[in-house]
């Protein structure tokens, strides 16, 4: 792809997304081939949403939460599975002009309780499961809103919603609008909201295109859950604002599965994290697979380049990692699209997305030659697709993951770049844990085990894990007087699940006499990694 077809295609992007006020409900439902919308496979079997089908839906929730007081810029939280209520969502908040907010379904009510009141928001849209999460105490004026025939107390009905009148018209907003509001966890202090404004899908839809090498032809599948990033992103919204279908399936992971629904569904293009593909070459082993599969993509943590050797040999097709963050996208890939794709190097994440500019800088932010580690940058200045405007109301976290200067976003991560040009990932320069695809701060899941009554305190650190690039560790001193009576680690692992996730809880918990601290009282968690490395999983 030549430098002036490069050019050419970001400024046709830019126009479209960043020049005039738009609106994302008017640009998905402006594809009207037959067959796009919605595949859902749950326990029940097979079926297909039409994109006439969720607009309508959408149009008479989007009425119906109009007229409960829901206004352009409101944030709306969807706490829901991967179901088409969660499309039918979706699309009326965009409608509306409104902000969504995605709720993972594994968080546990702090989680759940810290997002939405930190957004503001007017409601939350969940389903009877999840509703039993919602503390309306803690959620204030937040109302609620709730599928399926059996609504709780103080609830309403998300189905007597759709049946009513319909919302004509959509709501127009400005390029720097928010289109979603998506919470990300840091190593200290509380998670963070990042605005995604509407000129992001200039960043999303170049990602789809060159990065996954999605075609118009193409069926894709991507594993990842909505309630993160990657999932919503480029599950979600990049591929119903380019025409693609969306396959949502709402069952347990497995395996060996996967493989079966890539060949019912005649799946050509597919991601996920690579917990994935690491359960898959266990589960599969050397059995050769077949299928209609011409790509690959990995996102959420470095792959492992035995992986990738195993796919190359058993599924036919070389899986291609990429690299990105919630504040940004992607915009580190070893790109599929044929015009960009370069010589795979296991281990590599690849090379900057055209539209950004990725340096790695010594600890005075001057950028470094090829060979030597040092932070991921992006240097905004010579970035037309970096989008990140700074975090939800939090100008001081927003201050820290820049330069001085404000030239630089700092990804936090540690990576060096050869010759060539290929980036190659060392590690975090904070504590951030990535385990199973996810990003998880340490000060949350210390907080959810400080809850128990026994710990005193905790400190929380990754483990290199095979299954999961690293596993959660905790590392807990007992009060005066108390003692471990066997019950203590199944106990802090419940309370982390309820409170928080189940991908957050420490799958490890070890009581200690002290923490290693600074003399200014800081945890060490450098020193705690370094010791459960030596004691292994």
């Amino acid at each position: 792809m030549s430098q002036e077809d490069l050019s050419e295609y970001l400024d046709s992007l830019l126009e479209r997304y960043r020049e005039v006020p738009n609106n994302l409900a008017r640009i998905i439902l402006s594809h009207p081939e037959a067959g796009t919308g919605l595949d859902y496979l749950d326990g029940m079997g097979v079926r297909h949403f039409s994109l006439d089908e969720l607009g309508e839906s959408s149009a008479r929730l989007a009425h119906y939460l109009a007229e409960h007081g829901l206004e352009r810029g409101d944030r709306v939280g969807v706490l829901l599975p991967k179901t088409p209520e969660l499309l039918i969502a979706a699309l009326a908040i965009w409608r509306l002009g409104a902000c969504y907010l995605p709720l993972f379904t594994a968080f546990g009510s702090d989680a759940i309780s810290y997002r939405a009141n930190d957004a503001a928001c007017k409601y939350i849209v969940t389903d009877p499961t999840n509703a039993t999460k919602l503390d309306a105490n803690a959620l204030g004026d937040c109302r609620i809103l709730v599928t399926g025939a059996t609504v709780p107390e103080g609830a309403e009905s998300f189905s007597a919603a759709i049946a009513g009148p319909r919302q004509d018209g959509f709501v127009e907003i400005g390029p720097e609008e928010m289109l979603v509001l998506i919470y990300t966890s840091g190593t200290t202090g509380t998670p963070k909201g990042v605005p995604v404004p509407m000129w992001a899908l200039a960043g999303l839809e170049a990602y789809m295109t060159l990065g996954i090498g999605l075609s118009a032809e193409d069926k894709y599948w991507n594993l990842a859950d909505p309630g993160w990033a990657y999932g919503l992103y480029y599950g979600v919204i990049a591929p119903l604002a380019l025409g693609h279908s969306i396959l949502f399936v709402n069952l347990g992971f497995d395996p060996k599965g996967v493989v079966e629904l890539w060949q019912r569904f005649g799946i050509t293009s597919f991601a996920g994290a690579p917990t994935a593909f690491r359960s898959m070459r266990s589960a599969i082993g050397d059995t050769p697979v077949v299928s209609q599969l011409r790509n690959i993509s990995s996102a959420g943590e470095p792959l492992n380049p035995e992986v990738i050797a195993w796919s190359k040999a058993n599924l036919g097709v070389e899986i291609r990692d990429h690299y990105g963050q919630t504040e940004i996208g992607m915009v580190i890939n070893n790109h599929n699209d044929p015009r960009l794709r370069n010589e795979l190097i296991p281990g590599s994440m690849g090379m900057p997305t055209p539209g950004i500019t990725a340096v790695i800088l010594d600890s005075s932010f001057s950028p470094l030659g090829p060979g030597v580690d040092g932070e991921v940058a992006i240097d905004t200045q010579n970035s037309r697709l970096f989008w990140f405007g700074g975090y939800f109301n939090a100008p001081g976290k927003t201050a820290e993951r820049h330069s001085p200067d404000g030239r630089y976003y700092l990804t936090g991560d540690v990576a060096s770049r050869d010759e060539a040009g290929y980036f190659f990932f060392s590690g975090r320069s904070d504590d951030v844990i990535l385990t199973s695809g996810y990003r998880v701060g340490p000060f949350e899941v210390e907080s959810a085990v400080l809850a128990h009554p026994k710990v005193a305190e905790c400190a929380v650190v990754g483990v290199p894990d095979e299954m999961r690039g690293e596993a959660i560790w905790a590392y807990v001193v007992l009060r005066a007087g108390e003692s471990d009576d066997g019950l203590l680690v199944g106990e802090v692992q419940d309370l982390v699940r309820s409170r928080l996730s189940r991908t957050s809880y420490p799958r490890r918990v070890l009581v200690v006499d002290e923490l290693p601290k600074t003399p200014s009282g800081k945890i060490q968690r450098y020193i705690l990694r370094s010791k459960a490395s030596s004691v292994g999983g």
